[in-house]
């Protein structure tokens, strides 16, 4: 048993490492060629463009993918299409509901966003969410039956058919738009439902039913859940936002470099915590919260001992990586850069919290943590942009994720009796642990 115990670790740990860390490395390409393509202006729009998109993703998703992922992976087979089908119908109608929002309001913030190029993006954007949305639906359906090659091959899929486009266009010189790359767009999602239908078919055996049980328990239990990641992805799109809408797109643009960069320190936090959802799920029941307590410090501190390093390299080599990433003309970004690597150190404490306190149920904790340190975003936002610029939005993140961080801590001593400390001890061992553990006597995590 420990040895199966084990091998899910390694090898969903590595996979997932691989698609994140090979994921961002695309996005880091697709960016090299972009800020080469692009106005500065334009690329601040196309930035704009994918935050807000990833909101309607994000408000369709955040509804039901926690509660497929957490109801499937703890449940009978029997009940897995009843589950399927009342995730489904809820997909559905939140799929219909977005598109409405998009048609009606696309105009109205492009404007406000001082961004006219978005109305026509955002409208041809509505083909894109019919697909996604069912690519959501498969992977959610493998990652419950604890397998993660399909999301894998899938993700890359369709982060690679942009990026070959824009490089074929770099490469000969073709002229290219922002509307054509969401017309490429269109192309990269069916490519990527096609290989992810080959990895999960086998998982499917699907009739619909109906079933008003399980909608009302997968919307109560992902409500909290959809409404925490509604206002998680606000509180990180906040700042440009309002970037754009105080100074400019291409003020935005600069700011979106920098996150670009720390989102490279975020691979590890966002692999950890794919894996570790569903195992705290099954936990939970098994074990009790001792077990999780173990598995949130033990998980942030395996993130910080790869975050930490990544983090002193980027400080010291901070003005060479802009220069050779996005160019001369993006120099102002090295002492916004310099600050955001500061939050990178808050960001495993409060992933982790999400994913774990989730998991004990407790969602609507994690709704109301979100909810308040959004707000403190938005405040310290208006007011440090309009005295300080475009660093005053680097401020105001920074701020909001110390707050965030010592309410979180708070809570998870009161049901949990993790201590923050103890997350830095299992940084301090991590390397000798995983070569004496896991490469010479693979014990369990």
């Amino acid at each position: 048993m420990s040895g199966t115990k084990n091998n899910y670790w390694i090898k969903s740990g590595i996979i997932n490492i691989l698609q994140n860390f090979s994921g961002t490395l695309i996005n880091l390409a697709i960016f090299f060629v972009l800020v080469r393509l692009l106005t500065k202006n334009d690329y601040g729009v196309w930035g704009i463009f994918l935050q807000t998109v990833t909101i309607l993703e994000i408000i369709r998703n955040g509804l039901i993918q926690s509660a497929l992922i957490k109801f499937m992976s703890g449940s009978e087979k029997k009940e897995h299409s009843d589950i399927f089908s009342a995730t489904l119908t809820i997909s559905g109608s939140l799929t219909v509901l977005c598109i409405l929002l998009n048609l009606i309001f696309a105009g109205y913030l492009s404007r406000l966003l001082k961004a006219p190029e978005l109305e026509p993006m955002f409208h041809l954007y509505n083909i894109v969410f019919i697909f996604s949305g069912i690519l959501t639906q498969f992977n959610c359906i493998e990652q419950a039956n604890f397998k993660y090659t399909g999301v894998l091959f899938s993700g890359l899929a369709r982060q690679s058919v942009l990026c070959l486009f824009l490089f074929v266009c770099l490469f000969f010189g073709i002229k290219t738009n922002l509307m054509t790359l969401v017309y490429v767009q269109i192309l990269a999602v069916l490519v990527s439902i096609a290989i992810s239908w080959a990895y999960v078919k086998n998982f499917i055996s699907f009739s619909y039913r109906f079933s008003k049980n399980w909608i009302s328990r997968i919307f109560h239990y992902g409500k909290y859940a959809f409404a925490t990641s509604v206002s998680s992805i606000l509180s990180g799109t906040i700042d440009q936002w309002m970037l754009a809408g105080i100074i400019s797109p291409a003020a935005s643009g600069s700011f979106n470099i920098a996150v670009r960069i720390g989102n490279l320190i975020d691979i590890p936090t966002n692999a950890v915590a794919t894996i570790v959802f569903p195992q705290s799920s099954k936990r939970i029941e098994t074990e009790g919260k001792e077990a999780i307590k173990y598995l949130y410090e033990k998980s942030v501190g395996t993130i910080l001992a790869m975050v930490i390093p990544a983090i002193i390299f980027i400080y010291l080599f901070d003005g060479l990586i802009i220069k050779l990433l996005a160019g001369d003309k993006y120099a102002d970004t090295v002492p916004i850069l310099n600050i955001t690597l500061l939050y990178c150190i808050f960001g495993p404490f409060g992933r982790q919290f999400g994913v774990i306190i989730d998991s004990i149920g407790k969602t609507r904790v994690t709704f109301i943590i979100v909810i308040v340190n959004t707000c403190v975003i938005l405040t310290l936002n208006y007011f440090l942009i309009h005295r300080y610029g475009v660093i005053g939005a680097a401020y105001a993140t920074l701020i909001a994720n110390i707050f965030g961080f010592s309410i979180s801590q708070v809570i998870l001593w009161r049901e949990l009796k993790v201590n923050a400390l103890n997350a830095f001890v299992y940084a301090y061992r991590f390397y000798p642990e995983f070569i004496n553990k896991y490469i010479l006597k693979k014990a369990d995590l």
